[in-house]
């Protein structure tokens, strides 16, 4: 159950794009304040010397739950992000079930799907730096949609989020954390092009 008996929608907030450290411990990300949660940092992913079998994104703040989105197996040494192929969502200490129809025509057909804390979640792809998180509504809550854009070039990246609706921690940290997985297979194109250049990168580091 969500308080959300104000009929605002919560204040849109922005993140802007880090890193530190050197190769493999570097650690890069998104990372800001959100009005009503206090701040918010990404990293994406964590520095490979710590998961050497496994490629792993979370999200961090002092008032919202820790979230977390893992992909193992041999595909993952050619990814930079998570992918959404063998991959384990966690938000606190829930263990969350994925689903989507890999081969759908549409955008909306080709969605994520996942339940967390009673509510029904739907991520669906606008384009390739665009998304939308949906929280659907129920007998007592109204729901929410976030929209969320990446921007900008290099150092002056940044991750703008736009709520229609009242946001709970729990959707602030989902919708952050999606901006550090690898989103390719949500569009046709775009799973097409991702299988591409990880089959691609795995020959060139096999004739290496």
């Amino acid at each position: 159950m969500h308080n959300t008996s104000a009929a605002a929608s919560t204040a849109p907030f922005t993140l802007a794009f880090w890193k530190e450290g050197r190769t493999h411990e570097q650690r890069a990300g998104y990372r800001g304040t959100a009005a009503e949660f206090g701040e918010i940092v990404l990293t994406a992913p964590l520095p490979r010397k710590y998961t050497p079998d496994r490629v792993v994104s979370e999200v961090r703040g002092p008032s919202v739950p820790t979230a977390v989105f893992e992909t193992r197996g041999i595909h993952t040494e050619a990814a930079d992000l998570p992918t959404l192929n063998r991959s384990v969502l966690r938000v606190g200490d829930a263990m969350v079930h994925l689903r989507r129809n890999r081969f759908g025509p549409t955008l909306r057909s080709r969605a994520l799907h996942f339940r967390y804390g009673g509510d029904h979640y739907r991520l669906r792809a606008v384009n390739r730096k665009q998304f939308v998180l949906t929280r659907r509504a129920d007998d007592e809550d109204p729901g929410v949609s976030l929209t969320a854009k990446l921007s900008g070039l290099g150092g002056g990246r940044k991750l703008v989020v736009r709520t229609a609706g009242r946001a709970v921690a729990a959707d602030i940290v989902l919708v952050t954390l999606f901006a550090g997985v690898d989103r390719a297979p949500l569009t046709r194109s775009g799973a097409v092009r991702a299988a591409l250049g990880r089959s691609t990168r795995l020959f060139a580091e096999s004739q290496a």
